[in-house]
């Protein structure tokens, strides 16, 4: 169930851009050949030729390719943790909380881009860098879940960060599966059915004082 990735808006070369127009631009080219190549093969060459600009006008933006994945992993894993933080913001159900979170997680490894391999299939997470950042991204994903069972259940925080750890790790390992091999499952029903699994595991820790 892999997808395609669609190529990058070019423009023509030698066409200004306001900086931060010119900076989304390189960001966009280099995802696509950084989740097509790998971190090791991708060379500045091919993000420049793909985004349609000379290595100099990149470099002006960033001094390394390092640089330039480091930008583009914290602004994928920023895309993801906000995702998760409407969703639970985005109902007072905690059952419905529950499957808008599933949701977010399944839209992200969906997005046509495939940011998501940058952020949970890294080919560098030798890095320090970059194995900070992938661990920040779970981190911060369990922190806003653990925030609200917390102060539903009326869990201490050591227990709460451990459920909410089990949940945000069941809703990445199963997207990812069915991203890759998910045997033609819609997303809707593959949603649904993780859905149900995870509620009638956290349904059991009811809220306090109701």
């Amino acid at each position: 169930m892999t997808t395609a990735h669609p190529a990058t808006t070019h423009t023509p070369r030698g066409t200004r851009l306001p900086r931060t127009a010119r900076r989304a631009q390189l960001l966009g080219a280099a995802r696509d050949v950084f989740v097509v190549n790998g971190y090791h093969t991708a060379s500045m060459d091919d993000i420049a030729d793909r985004a349609g600009v000379s290595k100099p006008v990149l470099y002006q933006h960033f001094p390394g390719k390092l640089d330039l994945y480091l930008a583009l992993l914290d602004a994928s894993i920023d895309s993801l943790v906000a995702a998760v933080e409407e969703a639970l913001a985005s109902n007072v159900d905690n059952k419905l909380r529950v499957a808008a979170t599933m949701q977010a997680y399944f839209d992200f490894v969906a997005d046509e881009t495939g940011a998501f391999r940058l952020v949970f299939e890294s080919d560098l997470t030798s890095e320090p860098a970059v194995r900070e950042r992938v661990d920040r991204v779970q981190q911060e994903c369990a922190e806003r879940v653990s925030a609200v069972i917390a102060e539903d259940a009326g869990l201490n925080d050591a227990q709460s960060h451990l459920l909410a750890v089990g949940l945000t790790g069941l809703a990445q390992v199963t997207a990812r599966y069915w991203m890759t091999a998910g045997s033609g499952i819609p997303k809707d029903v593959a949603v649904g059915l993780v859905s149900s699994l995870s509620w009638r595991g956290i349904s059991n820790f009811p809220r306090t004082g109701i």
